[in-house]
């Protein structure tokens, strides 16, 4: 698959609650190739400073040509991402790394935890493209922090159930305490979010239900070379796998869980 590494032209810049802000690049490029799950690395100012790129998960693909980048400002590369103005330009290196992969015959589900839940739409588009309406269960800190998923997501056709820590929305407690009704009815999962969330998820499918899920990791090139992305293969304590290259998406029985 070809990678791209150039500026790209900033279409559009939304803020939400909770210091959420999404960028509409025009990346036509990207878009023509880029699979859900996949990632790309991106610098934070025009300089040297940062000097390391930020890995964000692809979060949309729009049929005119562009993508879409889901970020929260946690720090000083995200804050220079989230003051970005229309018709700058950011440069990307991408699409990196190896997505979902296709669904069964059946239903699947989709679960997501907080600003984790990024490449969920992503992945809801390429299902619906294939006539496959996933049931997608959302979890957050408040009713603000979905704002930028949910609405997008039932518009494709999604049934979405949403749960919040505070009960501001939906479900008062964890998105995992939604699980138990998917029992016997779904085939395939996919997850991302907070590993113990994707823990959970996994503990709950076990050997009953395929799983895949998208690990996040600090990553200093995206590409296997710097190597910090390393995580312990199940059942080894001399070999590792890395998130940028063998993932960010595995199976849920590939990963070393807490």
């Amino acid at each position: 698959m070809p990678e791209f590494q150039k500026n790209y032209t900033v279409r559009r810049v939304e803020h939400f609650e909770a210091n959420i802000v999404r960028l509409s690049l025009d990346a036509s490029d990207i878009a023509a190739v880029a699979r859900p799950g996949q990632f790309v690395m991106v610098a934070c100012g025009t300089g040297q400073d940062p000097l390391l790129r930020r890995p964000f998960s692809i979060h949309s693909r729009y049929p005119d040509g562009g993508i879409q980048l889901l970020l929260r400002v946690v720090g000083r590369g995200t804050a220079m991402l989230a003051e970005t103005a229309v018709g700058q330009q950011i440069s990307l290196v991408g699409p990196l790394g190896k997505g979902f992969g296709i669904p069964p015959d059946g239903e699947v589900c989709l679960v997501g935890g907080g600003i984790g839940c990024a490449p969920l739409f992503f992945l809801a588009q390429w299902l619906v493209e294939q006539g496959v309406f996933p049931l997608v269960l959302l979890g957050a800190g408040s009713a603000g922090e979905h704002a930028a998923l949910v609405p997008g997501l039932r518009d494709l056709g999604c049934a979405v159930h949403v749960s919040t820590d505070d009960g501001s929305l939906g479900h008062h407690g964890f998105v995992t305490d939604l699980l138990p009704a998917l029992s016997g009815k779904v085939q395939k999962v996919y997850a991302c979010g907070p590993v113990p969330m994707m823990a959970a998820v996994a503990r709950f499918c076990g050997d009953r239900i395929a799983c895949e899920v998208s690990l996040e990791t600090h990553m200093a090139c995206g590409l296997g070379a710097c190597l910090g992305c390393a995580i312990p293969i199940p059942g080894r304590t001399d070999a590792y796998r890395h998130v940028c290259k063998h993932g960010p998406v595995f199976q849920a029985t590939e990963v070393v869980w807490p």
